[in-house]
Formats: C-alpha cells, sequence, structure tokens
C-alpha cells in the first residue's frame, strides 16, 4: 500500500494531507493516555476509540505499526488521592490502570504496542532535561528547571498562537525566578511527604509536559510520524512537547498531529460541578460496550459529539440489525471470516480522514446485500465480507448469539419462526405512531423487535416500509 493513501488532517498544517512515514511500510504513533487517579469516563474512552480504529487501518495498510499510548503516574492528582487515602501512589495508579484495561476491553479497544509509563522513565527525563540545558534552551532556578519559551522562535505554530499575544494576555501570577513569563517547568523539587527522584537539581520530579518526550524518544526514535490526543491538549501540553523535542534533538519531533474533538453530554459540558460526568463503567452496566463503542464513533472526530440516551439506543439498534442478518450464518463454516479482505469501499472512507460516517453507512448496504442473498454459498461470503469490513472499526467481532443476548436480552435461532404479517403491520404501525410521538426509545425497541424476526423496516418520505430478509436458499 503507497505511503500517501491515508489522509489525516494534520493539526500542524491545518488541513488534510498524505501520511508521510519516515521509513517505508513502517508508521509510528504515539497517543497520550490518562493520567490515573480516577476512573475513566467517555471523554477519556473516546480517544481511545479513536486511535484505536486508526491503530486497525494503520495495520492493514503497513508491514509495521508501532503504536504506544502512555500513562500518567505521577501527578498532583495522584499525589492528593494517594494521600488522603495514607497509601503510596502505586496503589492508586495500579488500581486506575488496572480499571482502564478492564473498561477499554469491554469497549473492544485493542492493546497497543507499548504502554509507558512516566515512572518507568526517570533516568530518560532526567537526560533530556540536561540536553535542553547544555544547548541553551533551559535554565535551572530555584530549584526548579525551566524551559525557556523564547529561545524557540517556532514556538506557537501548532496552537497558532503568537507569544507576543500569550504575554500580553498573561493575567496569571508569575513565579519570580522564570526568566520569561511563558517558561514552563520540566523538573521541580519535591517536599518530604511527595514523590520524588535524585536528580543533578536535588530530589524532585518530573514536569507533565517533558514526560512523553522522553517517553517517545526512548521507544519511538527522535521524530515520530503521528501524535494523537484530545484537542484540549494542543496548547500547552502539544506545544511544549514540539519545543522540548525538537530543542533536546536538534530533528523534526513529529510529522502528522491528529486531535480529537470534545464530547458533552446532553449538551451540556462534562464536568464534576454539572454532575454529568460519565464513568465507561456506569455506562457499561446499562448497555454493551460495543454499543457504547459505535456511539463514540457515529460522529467525526473531529467535531464535537454530543452522548445521549438516543444516540446509545440508536447504536443498539443497529448493531441488533446487523447481528440479526448475521444469524442466518451462525453454525455455518464461516470461521475463515478474519482472513477476508475488508470492503474497498469502507476502506476509502476510513482512509479519508477516519471518514466513519461513510464506512458506517457503507456496512448498512452490505448487511443489505446479505439480507438479499439468495445462496447459502451468496450468504456465507456476504457475512464473511461484512465481518471482516466492519472488523477495521472494531464491530461485529462477537459470535453471533452471544451478543444479541447482550443487545437485546435474547439469542436469534436461524430458521426463527416467521412473525404473522398481522403483528409485523401492527408493529409498524406502533413504531410510526412513537416516532410522531418522538418517542424514539420505544420506536428503536420496536425496530429490534421487527429486526429479530428477521423483518428489515425502512423510512422513506412516503412512509415506514417493510419486507422479510430473504431466506436462505440450499
Amino acid at each position: 500500500m503507497g505511503s500517501d493513501s491515508i489522509q489525516l488532517y494534520n493539526t500542524l498544517a491545518g488541513r488534510k494531507e498524505p501520511l508521510s512515514t519516515e521509513l517505508p511500510g513502517r508508521v509510528t504513533m504515539y497517543v497520550c493516555g490518562p493520567t490515573v487517579y480516577n476512573f475513566a469516563h467517555i471523554g477519556n474512552a473516546r480517544p481511545a476509540v479513536i486511535f484505536d480504529v486508526l491503530a486497525r487501518l494503520l495495520r492493514h495498510d503497513y508491514a509495521c505499526v508501532l503504536y504506544a499510548r502512555n500513562f500518567t503516574d505521577v501527578d498532583d492528582k495522584i499525589n492528593a488521592a494517594a494521600a488522603a487515602e495514607g497509601v503510596g501512589i502505586d496503589a492508586i495508579t495500579n488500581r486506575y490502570i488496572q480499571a482502564y484495561h478492564e473498561d477499554l476491553a469491554a469497549l473492544g479497544v485493542e492493546s497497543p504496542d507499548l504502554e509507558p509509563r512516566v515512572t518507568e522513565h526517570i533516568s530518560e527525563i532526567v537526560k533530556l532535561i540536561q540536553a535542553l540545558i547544555a544547548r541553551g534552551h533551559a535554565y535551572e532556578a530555584a530549584g526548579h528547571v525551566l524551559f525557556h519559551v523564547p529561545s524557540y522562535s517556532a514556538y506557537g505554530a501548532l496552537s497558532k498562537r503568537k507569544p507576543e499575544d500569550m504575554l500580553a494576555g498573561a493575567r496569571v501570577e508569575v513565579a519570580p525566578y522564570k526568566r520569561s513569563p511563558l517558561d514552563f517547568v520540566l523538573w521541580k523539587p519535591s517536599t518530604e511527604d511527595q514523590p520524588g527522584w535524585a536528580s543533578p537539581w536535588g530530589r524532585g520530579r518530573p514536569g507533565w509536559h517533558v514526560e512523553c518526550s522522553a517517553m517517545i524518544g526512548k521507544h519511538l526514535g527522535k521524530t515520530i510520524d503521528i501524535h494523537g490526543g484530545g484537542q484540549d491538549l494542543i496548547f500547552p501540553h502539544h506545544e511544549n512537547e514540539i519545543a522540548q523535542g525538537t530543542c533536546a534533538n536538534g530533528a523534526l519531533y513529529c510529522r502528522t498531529w491528529v486531535h480529537n474533538s470534545f464530547v458533552t453530554v446532553d449538551g451540556q459540558k462534562m464536568s464534576k460541578s454539572q454532575g454529568n460526568v460519565m464513568l465507561v463503567r456506569d455506562l457499561l452496566a446499562e448497555a454493551p460496550g460495543e454499543a457504547i463503542r459505535l456511539a463514540l464513533l457515529s460522529t467525526h472526530y473531529r467535531n464535537p459529539l454530543d452522548w445521549n440516551d438516543r444516540r446509545l439506543s440508536q447504536s443498539r439498534a443497529t448493531l441488533t440489525r446487523w447481528y440479526t442478518s448475521l444469524a442466518r450464518t451462525e453454525g455455518e463454516a464461516h470461521a475463515d471470516w478474519s482472513e477476508t479482505e475488508p470492503d474497498g469501499e469502507v476502506l476509502e472512507a476510513l482512509r479519508d480522514d477516519l471518514n466513519v460516517s461513510r464506512a458506517l453507512k457503507r456496512l448498512h448496504e452490505l448487511c443489505h446485500l446479505l439480507e438479499q442473498a439468495g445462496t447459502a454459498e451468496k450468504v456465507q461470503q456476504m457475512a464473511r465480507r461484512l465481518r471482516a469490513s466492519a472488523g477495521l472499526l472494531g464491530l461485529l467481532q462477537q459470535p453471533v448469539q452471544t451478543a444479541l443476548t447482550a443487545l437485546c436480552g435474547k439469542s436469534v435461532e436461524p430458521g426463527t419462526r416467521r412473525m404473522p404479517t398481522e403483528q409485523v403491520e401492527a408493529l409498524v404501525r406502533q413504531r410510526q405512531e412513537a416516532r410522531r410521538q418522538r418517542d424514539f426509545a420505544r420506536a428503536d425497541a420496536l425496530r429490534e423487535e421487527l429486526e429479530l424476526a428477521r423483518v428489515v423496516i425502512e423510512d422513506t418520505p412516503q412512509g415506514p416500509r417493510w419486507r422479510r430478509a430473504s431466506e436462505v436458499m440450499t
């Protein structure tokens, strides 16, 4: 596959560009992971799911993919949580790293190749800071080491902010030991009751920004191909990463910067004060992980995603329809579906800056083709194609009956008794009335019931039309 086949929106360039890699056939990607002092919420889950899809696409197109996602396991919030419980920071971070792994596994997120932790890279962090001091980009003051922002002329390129404008708009109290108000901390002293490590500047701990640059340097090299994370990290975190990495190594830090947008809940910003922080594990008690995953993918990654009950209900109904169609092949010889090449249109959509909406539209079409298949051989062929294509999105990877039981509490057996026409039409009328009254949850539930009976319903400007999915011909 050519290196220019995948197009991604590069935040640094401000436009969509062909993916460029340092080595042909090999791509490196680093994504900022969580600070582990609490359970993951859907704002944490969105980038994990999005970059999981990107990693799946990269692995399809490239012979070698090296994907790293870190854990920030030393931080003032972690320190506060540990102090409140009277335990070491390891007790807090290990607990929430395990919970994070459990939650993401339930969402179908595959493990990255590397999961570096900050506390395991203190020596690399110290060496990076020493290199910055030696090159004249950092200085020691009052027990701190700071990066001197004016020493890097390209500062602000990622966030499109000019240093002079940032200085003019600064309203924060500036530490007296800073040479410039924009300078940021690379190393800070620790008190006796705070976690700390020995360093040339005394016992202390790293600043937030330097951690990722050091881990990238150790595991992925001086220049990486893709750096990902949430939009909230563009400034100051990723801006500061570029400054550190470029100045320490004298080389390009990253070729392509990819950022996902925010998550809101029923139109409101998610925050503790609003009481609307949606934890992944709480949602998993209400819905299958695959439905949550599809809901998180239902809006383009660069657009804000509003989380609400209707979105989750629609995702559940979509998966129910797809798995119900696949139920026609359950028990048949389709174990080799994972070796099937994904559909070309799904691949084309994902290569176009992860156009998941277009990919999902094609999956609906593939499901329709499966339902229309007239022979057992054609059914198997279309089922394999649907599974392989959905696999790029991390969907339809479960046994059919297991998935349907999770989605709607009951399985579907191939050859399910036909629902009488009078009952079908009654349910269609009930669903239409529910839609008229904007009771979308009820409408989706009725659609699920019809799909379980292998009745396909299509909404048209003239009203709903229904038909039975074709029976398998042997």
